[in-house]
């Protein structure tokens, strides 16, 4: 749970350098960003899913 917590916190300091110096925010947008980061995750599983039951 802490990692969680840091990795907001750093995701809003940076949010909020980046928007107090004008400039556009380092992310992808919204929907197709949290998509992307859901596919990882999911294909992440499914290959260590695979790993252990088929080559362990």
């Amino acid at each position: 749970m802490s990692e969680v917590l840091l990795a907001i916190a750093a995701g809003a300091i940076v949010g909020f350098l980046f928007s107090a110096i004008k400039l556009p925010l380092p992310a992808p947008p919204v929907i197709s960003g949290i998509m992307g980061i859901v596919g990882i995750y999911l294909g992440g599983m499914a290959y260590q899913t695979i790993a252990e039951r088929f080559f362990s």
